[in-house]
């Protein structure tokens, strides 16, 4: 049985905190929330998360039998199937030849394919920044796509997630995972950078986000 360390899912919160904050800032969130740009710069951001997570469940379908890293592969949380719902409503059903990848986003790919793959540590960290941010903070996009843009149901399903009922008991059960993996000695150290890496390759995404919308 693993050794309980309670406070690793702190630290790491605590570690990450500046470069969430960071991002979060980003002049293109400001302005979509604003409802200064428009459904065009949501389907942009929309699309460029799709290629992240595109590559991201991948890895998380590598590492699903594992029996520490398995763990974290939790269907409710899978988003790439409602993304494309939500793109194919907002860009048509070729929503796919519109995407184009910015300069940012190919590095965030780059880099997902270059460990999440062989590197358990470094799959969680991503995972952690991805599915948590969307799951807490990306509520608040969803009731301002709906309120400012006029979107409902078609268009905000990549943050509904309906097998998630109540976020925090979630949220604290993700906790216990880190919390309670057996790490090994270096880990820890290495998510927290890991994780602060995916922070700031997710904030260049919005500065190319707001180069192309925010003119």
């Amino acid at each position: 049985m693993a050794v309980l360390d309670e406070g690793f899912a702190t630290r790491l919160r605590m570690a990450t905190r500046d470069e969430h904050e960071r991002a979060e800032r980003s002049v293109f969130v400001e302005a979509l929330l604003d409802g200064r740009l428009g459904r065009a710069a949501y389907a942009g951001l929309l699309g460029q998360t799709y290629l992240f997570y595109e590559v991201l469940e991948d890895a998380g379908e590598s590492w699903r039998g594992d029996p520490v890293i398995g763990e974290f592969v939790i269907d409710g949380l899978l988003r790439r199937d409602s993304l494309a719902r939500d793109l194919a409503y907002l860009s048509g059903p070729n929503w796919r030849d519109a995407v184009t990848p910015l300069p940012a986003t190919l590095s965030y790919v780059d880099r997902l394919k270059e460990v999440c793959f062989s590197d358990r540590g470094a799959f969680v960290a991503h995972h952690y920044t991805r599915y948590l941010g969307d799951l807490s903070g990306g509520q608040v996009i969803r009731r301002r796509m709906r309120e400012v843009y006029g979107l409902d149901d078609d268009g905000v399903r990549f943050y509904v997630f309906d097998l998630i009922p109540k976020a925090k008991p979630f949220r604290d059960h993700y906790r216990s995972l880190l919390d309670g993996a057996p790490w090994r000695d270096g880990e820890r150290e290495a998510l927290i950078g890991e994780a602060n890496v995916a922070f700031r390759l997710n904030r260049a995404v919005f500065d190319d986000l707001t180069t192309v919308y925010c003119r």
